[in-house]
């Protein structure tokens, strides 16, 4: 099993930043993609941003140039610093990580999800 454990998050003004992280543990082989997505009320959970065991990284359109992902891989932990927030930020913000196991099995696992409130 792999627990993500998800910190930050919070209520801040138009043009402010939060950050975000999430800590794997657990059994796991190796952790490929970690990363984010939010939901929104009424709308579908989509990408935030995402990074690789290698360190590329892929970014919503919205989020370019405002966000930036980052990974620990030491202590296989995904940062998100958000600037320049807008109210169309407001979401439920969710840690993803995509891991191994050492027989080979991949699987997919999600954080337990953090709000994130934008005041205008």
């Amino acid at each position: 099993q792999v627990q993500l454990v998800e910190s930050g998050g919070g209520l801040v003004q138009a043009g402010g930043s939060l950050g975000l992280s999430c800590a794997a543990s657990g059994s796991f082989f190796r952790i490929n993609t970690m990363g984010w997505y939010r939901q929104a009320p009424g709308k579908q959970r989509e990408l935030v941003a995402v990074t690789t065991s290698g360190g590329s990284t892929n970014y919503a359109d919205s989020m370019k140039g405002r966000f930036t992902i980052s990974r620990d891989n030491a202590n296989y932990t995904v940062y998100l610093q958000m600037n320049s927030l807008k109210p169309e930020d407001t979401a439920v913000y969710y840690c993803y990580v995509e891991s191994v196991n050492v027989g080979g099995l991949w699987r997919d696992d999600w954080g337990q999800g953090t709000q994130v409130t934008v005041s205008s």
